[in-house]
């Protein structure tokens, strides 16, 4: 019977310790964090530089990470104490999120320009087509000596 009785308290604490373990973030790294961040400095990525400014860089950002600092407050962290150049991408919010529209706009433009010109251009297309095929009828003579021409190639 206590055997039963642990064997079920075992299974009992298994089953409430697996969403807790299933619900713990991963631990943040430095190779994820160089990935979003730059050298305020020479403005390359943290994990290409190789500067004294970068270093500087990592070494903060190892400690931010072994004090246990989520990748969010890790972010914030770095933008507090180097400014926003720090990370790679810019913010999506205020005119950081021109970054993000103006290229769609952009596209959604140049879409809607050959979209409008598209029949003009096919409707051109046709008339050219038209004429050319009208045009391409030779006159008796001129047949005669395109014949005459050929031959003699041959």
């Amino acid at each position: 019977m206590r055997l039963l009785a642990a064997l079920a308290a075992t299974v009992a604490l298994a089953a409430l310790a697996s969403p807790a373990a299933a619900a713990v973030e991963p631990r943040v790294s430095l190779p994820l964090i160089e990935r979003q961040a730059m050298c305020v400095t020479c403005k390359v990525a943290l994990n290409e530089s190789q500067s004294p400014q970068a270093n500087l860089e990592r070494a903060y950002i190892k400690g931010l990470i072994d004090q246990g600092r989520d990748e969010a407050e890790i972010k914030r962290s770095l933008v507090a104490q180097f400014g926003p150049t720090v990370l790679a991408l810019p913010s999506a919010h205020g005119f950081g999120l021109a970054v993000y529209l103006v290229p769609l706009a952009v596209v959604l433009a140049l879409l809607t320009t050959v979209l409008l010109l598209l029949p003009r251009w096919r409707a051109r297309a046709r008339t050219r087509a038209a004429a050319l095929t009208g045009a391409a009828t030779l006159s008796p003579a001129d047949a005669a000596r395109l014949e005459s021409d050929l031959a003699r190639f041959d």
